[in-house]
């Protein structure tokens, strides 16, 4: 029988609670304690660029047997952005949207949308940079100094001032824990972004797009690689798991459908709780 991950995390509870009963509070104090400090120095597979960081789930009010998802959606406001809105109302579940500036002042109906993010509580905004590197991405972190300059237009003209950002084409992690980069050309940009305070997230799974900008796969697929990654523990945070789609994709019937059945297939199996990003362990600390 193929096991879960959460058999995995029944039996090392139970395991667990059997130390417990036979270590006196002193002994067990001082085993936890190194147990702490041996996760929080673990590092992920050699083939991984990053190590692997473990925070204590206690301390987020996340308990132990749950995962953590961060639903996030690029390019906003943009087609497709209220009939996201109404799958998170519909599912009750809180999500990230990563704005563009030009998107935003690219029509009235855009203008509208943005309005509409703003005031939802169920959403928090972020910054995907102004100008979406034009779309022409080895062009755009050839130059760092521009880069953070666009950046910095899209947080004064959105107002969004906690410097919370994802770079458009790539996928760039810069916390202060985590330091990723897909492309090596890209990496002095990135970091003149943390230089100037921005808290780079990328992600751990996103859903693609058919060559007709719909959802490709369906949410059966997206559920098996939620499962998989966190079996696997290939999230760049252990437990956490960064989930990247769009808005644009969810102009059809079928990719709204499948939106949200995979949400709502993750809330029933009871092994998930959904965040925003800027819960996202560490993110929160002043850079170094």
């Amino acid at each position: 029988m193929t096991k879960t991950f959460a058999e995995r995390s029944f039996s090392r509870t139970f395991l667990g609670m059997l130390a417990l009963m036979s270590a006196t509070s002193i002994l067990c104090n001082s085993c936890n304690q190194k147990k702490d400090k041996k996760e929080s120095e673990k590092m992920i597979q050699k083939d991984h660029p990053v190590a692997k960081i473990v925070p204590t789930l206690h301390n987020e009010n996340v308990p132990t047997d749950k995962r953590v998802i961060y639903l996030t959606f690029d390019d906003g406001p943009n087609r497709g952005t209220e009939n996201l809105l109404r799958i998170l109302h519909k599912r009750k579940v809180c999500a990230t949207a990563l704005l563009v500036g030009k998107h935003a002042y690219g029509s009235k109906k855009q203008l509208e949308d943005l309005h509409l993010l703003r005031q939802d509580k169920l959403i928090e905004l972020a910054n995907h940079s102004f100008t979406h590197a034009h779309n022409k991405y080895t062009d755009f972190y050839k130059n760092p100094i521009a880069v953070v300059h666009d950046f910095d237009t899209a947080k004064d003209s959105l107002k969004l001032y906690d410097k919370i950002a994802r770079t458009p084409g790539r996928n760039i992690w810069r916390l202060n824990n985590i330091t990723v980069t897909d492309l090596k050309s890209s990496s002095e940009a990135a970091n003149s972004l943390k230089k100037a305070g921005y808290k780079v997230i990328g992600w751990d799974l996103e859903w693609k797009p058919t060559n007709k900008m719909a959802l490709k796969e369906n949410h059966e697929a997206m559920l098996k690689k939620v499962d998989s990654i966190f079996f696997n523990d290939l999230e760049k945070t252990s437990r956490h798991l960064v989930f990247l789609t769009h808005d644009q994709y969810l102009t059809d019937a079928d990719s709204i459908n499948e939106l949200d059945l995979f949400i709502e297939k993750l809330q029933k199996s009871n092994r998930f709780v959904f965040r925003k990003i800027s819960e996202y362990p560490g993110i929160n600390e002043i850079l170094n």
